[in-house]
């Protein structure tokens, strides 16, 4: 399963590339928690349909209430899909860009089953690398002093 779901975010991404756009545009307004390097290798597509890998092996164990939630954006490696309702909310941006450092830090593989296994034993709300992402957009909308994101993500998976 884990090697049909990275295979449709490749396919995903690669029907997207030519939609995509650099996180460079948040470089002013993520300065010093996202370093100018990270924010030109991360990217972000607007859209009003979030695209899921919506297979019915997923739905089978249990994560159909996951894929049917309504969400502001997800992130599949370097890329993350955003609702064109949500494209000038910068937290989502933001809690995004750290899904993209654990995707990064993680591995795909690696990241899928982790979250796979979040998701399923502790739900949504519960899972810790969401909570994480939470976390530090709730720290950036009460605009903290910046602090390195990345090296913050990965001390802390």
């Amino acid at each position: 399963m884990l090697e049909k779901i990275n295979a449709w975010i490749d396919d995903t991404n690669r029907k997207n590339y030519d939609r995509r756009r650099a996180c460079t545009e948040f470089a002013q307004a993520f300065a010093g928690f996202y370093a100018p390097e990270f924010l030109a290798s991360a990217y972000f597509v607007v859209t009003d349909d979030i695209p899921r890998p919506d297979f019915p092996e997923l739905r089978q164990m249990g994560f159909g209430d996951f894929m049917d939630m309504p969400a502001s954006g997800t992130t599949y490696k370097d890329t993350y899909y955003i609702r064109s309702s949500a494209v000038s909310a910068l937290r989502v941006h933001f809690h995004e860009l750290v899904h993209v450092v654990q995707w990064r830090e993680l591995g795909a593989l690696n990241f899928i089953q982790r979250y796979m296994k979040e998701i399923l034993t502790c739900g949504y709300a519960d899972a810790p690398l969401e909570i994480m992402a939470y976390d530090l957009d709730k720290r950036y909308g009460a605009k903290v002093d910046a602090f390195d994101i990345p090296e913050y993500v990965i001390r802390n998976l």
